[in-house]
C-alpha cells in the first residue's frame, strides 16, 4: 500500500509528521549526525509533549494537535541508513502524503549555524535520505538542512559526522535550531516561504 496524495485544498500543505534523523543509542547523542535529533527534542519539549517508545514503528514518537490536526514526531530508532523503514511505517498506517512530512538532518553542505528548508529532491549522499526516499517511495517530502559543516576532505566525512562538534560549534547548531522553532508555527501551517524569510 503506498502512500495517499497531498489534498489539494490550498496553495499550503498542511504537515503532518516531523522526523528528525540521528542514530540510537548514548555514544551517539551529541554527535554531530544527530542534529535531526536534537532538533526534534528541542521541538517536543517545546510543545510539552512526551516521547514514547512505539515498536510498531521502530522509533521514539509523540503527538499532538495543532490547529485541530494531529501532528506525528518521530525519531527512527533504526540505524541512519535504515531510516525509512519507521518513516514509511508511519506514513502509511496514518495515510500521511509524503509533502506533508518534514524531515530534520544533518548538512555537510552548511556552515555550523545555517539552516535552510527544501521541498523536494534528491538525498545528496545521505544515508538517511536516501533510505527516506525507499522506504516511502517518493523524493517529495521537506527537509530541513541544518548545518553541521564540511571536514574539508571526502575521505574524513564518515569520521567526522560520527563525532562531537567544538562547544562553540555545538552552540552555533543550538541556535540555528533555536531560530527555526521560534518560527514553527509558520512550518507546521506549510508557509515555507514565510518561513525562510524570517529566518534570514
Amino acid at each position: 500500500m503506498g502512500l495517499r496524495k497531498a489534498p489539494n485544498k490550498s496553495v499550503l500543505t498542511l504537515l503532518r509528521m516531523i522526523v528528525g534523523l540521528g542514530n540510537p543509542g548514548r555514544q551517539y547523542q551529541k554527535t554531530r549526525h544527530n542534529a535531526g535529533f536534537w532538533f526534534l527534542d528541542e521541538l517536543v519539549g517545546v510543545a510539552g509533549i512526551e516521547w514514547r517508545q512505539e515498536s510498531q514503528f521502530a522509533s521514539e514518537f509523540a503527538s499532538t494537535k495543532i490547529q485541530g490536526e494531529s501532528v506525528f514526531f518521530v525519531k527512527p530508532q533504526n540505524f541512519m541508513n535504515r531510516s525509512g523503514q519507521s518513516v514509511g511505517a508511519v506514513a502509511r498506517y496514518f495515510k500521511i502524503a509524503a509533502e506533508e512530512i518534514l524531515v530534520v538532518h544533518d548538512e555537510l553542505d552548511f556552515e555550523e549555524g545555517v539552516v535552510r528548508l527544501k521541498c523536494g529532491g534528491g538525498h545528496g549522499g545521505h544515508n538517511g535520505l536516501r533510505d527516506i526516499v525507499a522506504g516511502i517511495g517518493s523524493k517529495d517530502f521537506v527537509r530541513l538542512r541544518v548545518g553541521i559543516g564540511h571536514p574539508g576532505e571526502s575521505n574524513k566525512v564518515a569520521d567526522y559526522v560520527l563525532s562531537d562538534p567544538s562547544k562553540p560549534g555545538r552552540e552555533k547548531v543550538q541556535d540555528a535550531i533555536a531560530r527555526a522553532i521560534a518560527e514553527v508555527d509558520l512550518l507546521y501551517q506549510g508557509d515555507f516561504e514565510q518561513f525562510m524569510t524570517r529566518l534570514h
